[in-house]
C-alpha cells in the first residue's frame, strides 16, 4: 500500500505491526476503516499547509497587541481601564467567569460520558478535554491582570485568609488545572506512541523525542491496558465533584461579597449549570470548525452534534429556571436596592443586553433544539454560537450591574471598557485558539485508538472521503516502529 506523505515531503515508511494494535475492536471495525482513521487522525501531525501559518501569525499578531495593551495598563495602572472605584471589577472578571465556566463542561463531561460509557462521544472526548485545560489556562490570567499590580499576587498566597472565598479560588482552579491536564494526557498515551510508530522516522528529531517520552513505552500489553484502565476510573472519580466544586467556590465570590445583587443562595448551582450550558456549546464550535478543517465527517457525525444539542437544550430549560428563581424571589421581597437592579437591567441602560441573553442565548436555541427541521448540524452550531455570546453578556452583567448598584446614597457610577480592556480580551480569546490551533498540529485531536475499540463505525456515516479521486492514499493499516 502506498504511504502518506510526511512532514516535509518525506514518504512514511511502510507498515509494520505497531503499539496500539490490540485484540479487542468494536463492531464494524474493518482494516480499511481503521487506515482511514488513523490517516484522518494523524495527517495534521505530518503536513502543514501555507493557511495554518497564516493563521498563526494572524492569532500572534493579536496577541501582540494585546501585549501592548496590557504593557500600557501596567505603565499607568488601571485609570487607562473603565474601573473606577464604584464598578472595581468590569470585562476583566466577566471574562475570568466565562472562561472557567466554558473549561466546566470540558472535562466533566468527558467524564460523565465515560463513566456511561457512552460509544458515540468516543470521537469528541478529546477537544472537550483540551478546551477545559486551556480555557483554565487563559482565564487563570484575567485576576493578575485586573490586579493592577501584578506582583501583589503573593500577598494573597503568604498573607490570605482562610475565610476568604478568594484563598478558595486559587486552590480550587490549581486543582483542576493539575487533574484536568492529568486526566488529558492519560487517553493520549495510546495514541503518542502510534504517532512514535507511524512517524518517527520522518518528522523532526524533537517530535520523535516528545512522542517517545510521552509513549511512556505503550506496547498495548495487557497490564498496561489495565493500568491505563484503572488510572482513568480512578481521574473520572475524582475530576467529577472536582469540577462541581470549582464553579461552586467561583459563584461564592459573589454570593459571599455584601452587594444587593450578589445576595442570594442560589449562585452555587447556577454558576455550575451556566458554566456546563456555555461549555457545551463552546465543544460544538470547536467540533464543528476542527470536523470541517481536518475533514473529520466520517467520524464527528450528525450524531454527536444531535446529542449535544440535546444537552444544549435541556440547559436552556435549567438556565429558565435558575434565572426565574433568581427573579421571582427578588421580585417578591424587594429589599432595598432591588428596584434599581431591576430597573437598570429591564428598562435602563442594559436592556438592549439583557434581552439577547434572553432571545439569543435562551429563547432562540432552545427553539432551534425544539424542532426536528432545525436540529441541523448548520442549526445546532449557530445555537451554540449565540450560547457563547451570550453567556459572555450574561457575565458582563452580572459582574458590572451588580456593582453599579449604590451601596450608600449617592448617583450609580457607569462604567465603559476602554481600548485597552477590549484589547486585552481579543488577545484572550486569540491565545485560547492559538493553544488549540498548536495542539491540533502536534497530538491527534481524536482518540483513535478509543474510537476502534468502543466506538467503530457508525451506520450512515459519511462516504469515506479517503477514497475520493485525487487525494492522497491512507496510511497502511500498521505501521512499524522507526
Amino acid at each position: 500500500m502506498e504511504a502518506v506523505t510526511g512532514a516535509g515531503g518525506h514518504a512514511i515508511p511502510a507498515a509494520r505491526p505497531h503499539a496500539v494494535d490490540g485484540a479487542h475492536a468494536a463492531p464494524g471495525v474493518t482494516p480499511a476503516w481503521r487506515a482511514r482513521l488513523e490517516e484522518r487522525g494523524l495527517a495534521p501531525l505530518a503536513r502543514t499547509g501555507a493557511r495554518y501559518w497564516l493563521w498563526i501569525g494572524f492569532l500572534l499578531a493579536v496577541i501582540g497587541w494585546a501585549l501592548h495593551a496590557y504593557v500600557t495598563q501596567l505603565e499607568n495602572g488601571l485609570i487607562v481601564t473603565g474601573l473606577r472605584d464604584r464598578i472595581s471589577w468590569g470585562v476583566y472578571i466577566a471574562s475570568f467567569v466565562f472562561f472557567i465556566g466554558i473549561s466546566h463542561a470540558g472535562t466533566l463531561l468527558s467524564a460523565i460520558l465515560r463513566v456511561t460509557r457512552a460509544r458515540w462521544q468516543m470521537s469528541v472526548t478529546r477537544m472537550a478535554e483540551f478546551i477545559t485545560v486551556v480555557a483554565l489556562m487563559v482565564g487563570a490570567l484575567f485576576p493578575f491582570i485586573d490586579m493592577g499590580r501584578v506582583d501583589r499576587i503573593l500577598n494573597l498566597v503568604q498573607f490570605g485568609r482562610w475565610q476568604s472565598p478568594l484563598l478558595w479560588d486559587i486552590f480550587a482552579i490549581t486543582t483542576y488545572l493539575t487533574g484536568s491536564t492529568l486526566y488529558l494526557y492519560l487517553p493520549l498515551i495510546p495514541d503518542f506512541a502510534l504517532a512514535r510508530d507511524r512517524l518517527g522516522p520522518t518528522a523532526p528529531a524533537w517530535r520523535r523525542a516528545t512522542y517517545r517520552l510521552a509513549a511512556l513505552g505503550w506496547r498495548g500489553t495487557p497490564a498496561q491496558r489495565r493500568l491505563l484502565d484503572r488510572a482513568m476510573t480512578v481521574m473520572m472519580c475524582v475530576i467529577i465533584p472536582v469540577a462541581v466544586s470549582v464553579h461552586t467556590v467561583v459563584s461564592w465570590i459573589f454570593s459571599m461579597t455584601l452587594r444587593v445583587a450578589f445576595n442570594t443562595t442560589v449562585f452555587g448551582p447556577y454558576f455550575v449549570a451556566g458554566a456546563i450550558f456555555s461549555g457545551v456549546a463552546a465543544i460544538i464550535l470547536l467540533m464543528a470548525v476542527l470536523r470541517k478543517l481536518l475533514h473529520l465527517e466520517e467520524y464527528i457525525t450528525h450524531k454527536q452534534f444531535l446529542f449535544l444539542g440535546y444537552l444544549l437544550g435541556a440547559f436552556t430549560l435549567i438556565m429558565t429556571y435558575f434565572n426565574l428563581t433568581e427573579y421571582v424571589t427578588h421580585g417578591y421581597k424587594m429589599e432595598a436596592g432591588v428596584a434599581f437592579h431591576f430597573t437598570q437591567l429591564m428598562v435602563g441602560p442594559f436592556e438592549p443586553l439583557f434581552l439577547f441573553y434572553w432571545i439569543c442565548g435562551i429563547g432562540i436555541p432552545g427553539l432551534i433544539m425544539l424542532f426536528p427541521r432545525t436540529r441541523t448540524i448548520a442549526g445546532i452550531v449557530t445555537a451554540a454560537g449565540l450560547v457563547v455570546v451570550a453567556m459572555w453578556v450574561e457575565r458582563f452583567l452580572l459582574v458590572v450591574a451588580g456593582f453599579r448598584v449604590p451601596l450608600m446614597a449617592y448617583e450609580p457610577s457607569d462604567y465603559a471598557p476602554t481600548w485597552v480592556e477590549w484589547s486585552i480580551l481579543a488577545g484572550a480569546f486569540a491565545l485560547f485558539a492559538l493553544l488549540i490551533s498548536v495542539f491540533a498540529k502536534l497530538f491527534p485531536v481524536i482518540s483513535i485508538w478509543e474510537v476502534v475499540e468502543h466506538r467503530g463505525p457508525e451506520l450512515g456515516e459519511a462516504a469515506p472521503a479517503a477514497a475520493a479521486p485525487g487525494r492522497r492514499a491512507p496510511l497502511p493499516q500498521r505501521a512499524g516502529r522507526a
